[in-house]
């Protein structure tokens, strides 16, 4: 019996290379990469972490050549986290004109000034327990802990900061932080928001690197739970409103339709962060020989573009803008 006649066979679009690449529909580059820095004031060289392969805590020594690496390879910008010597029950340290971070920035605008410089901005590195604010009785006092906020943001501001990204999902930050930059004479200072930050395992092997594992509880008091997905909407909008110049969704991977929502409902760009579970999957199983690491990164920093991100924060984004230049 013969075969119905085909008019329509999308593989004619799929033939050769070329026609591959010239309906594409969506496409990652270099400019859509931001990687992460972390920064330990009490160390004198790198050093590695060790649930994260090719990831280091470094000292502020290091950060220029770190940065201007970065540069040479076409990233457009960092995010910086800190590790301080000094931590007490508020995460002072945090705010202190010459902290790690404030130094980080002026060493990295130093040596690269066009670099774009963003800081994580919390307090889980800076507090003795952990915890991403002050602590009233085993909770994070939202309230009090925005007093800090303010203080920190200006502080980064002083120190010549770009973009100011509060993480830690307290009711009011963006605004809060927001009137606190525009008072001192900073309203061009941008936020990105961690608008939708959900209680995640996939954070593990961050807390190893940045020192900063709760010495009790966990934080789903104040981070979302992962079966949420209007709440996520809600979160973004409200920041939206307050004042956020970027959206930000983390983790990336497990909430992709979490990144799809937010798209639709805002017209910020939107940031992503590829967590450092996911960054730690990804290197075990290539080590193992289980995965090709190349072709699996690269896949799913595009399908976080398909989602609908604009900017994606990672571990990988070293090596993905070298395979992006042979690619």
């Amino acid at each position: 019996m013969p075969l119905p006649r085909l008019t329509i066979r999308p593989r004619r679009l799929r033939r050769s290379p070329a026609i591959r690449r010239m309906v594409q529909e969506n496409s990652l580059t270099v400019n859509d990469l931001i990687y992460p820095l972390f920064v330990d004031e009490g160390i004198d060289e790198a050093v590695p972490v060790k649930s994260m392969p090719g990831v280091f805590r470094i000292p502020l020594a290091d950060v220029a050549k770190n940065v201007e690496a970065i540069a040479e390879a076409g990233i457009p910008a960092v995010i910086f986290f800190g590790i301080p010597t000094h931590k007490d029950s508020v995460g002072s340290e945090a705010w202190n004109d010459q902290g790690i971070v404030q130094q980080a920035i002026r060493a990295a605008k130093c040596a690269v000034p066009d670099m774009c410089v963003i800081a994580d901005s919390c307090f889980c590195e800076y507090t003795d327990h952990g915890h991403c604010g002050v602590l009233s009785g085993e909770d994070v006092n939202n309230d009090q802990t925005l007093l800090n906020l303010r203080k920190e943001a200006v502080s980064y501001a002083r120190a010549g900061i770009d973009i100011i990204a509060p993480s830690g999902m307290m009711d009011g930050m963006i605004a809060s932080i927001r009137q606190a930059l525009d008072d001192d004479g900073f309203s061009e200072i941008a936020i990105m928001s961690y608008a939708v930050k959900y209680a995640s395992g996939y954070f593990g092997p961050f807390r190893d690197a940045a020192d900063s594992t709760p010495s009790f509880g966990d934080r789903a008091s104040y981070q979302m739970a992962s079966g949420n997905r209007l709440e996520a909407i809600r979160e973004a909008l409200l920041d939206v409103e307050e004042g956020a110049d970027f959206l930000m969704v983390k983790p990336a991977l497990a909430y992709m339709d979490i990144i799809r929502d937010v798209r639709e409902a805002s017209l910020l760009p939107l940031a992503v962060y590829n967590v450092s579970g996911e960054y730690a999957m990804v290197k075990a199983a290539a080590h193992n020989g289980w995965i090709d690491e190349q072709r699996v990164v690269m896949e799913t920093l595009l399908g976080f573009k398909r989602a609908g991100a604009n900017l994606i924060i990672t571990y990988h984004a070293l090596d993905a803008a070298r395979w992006l230049k042979i690619l």
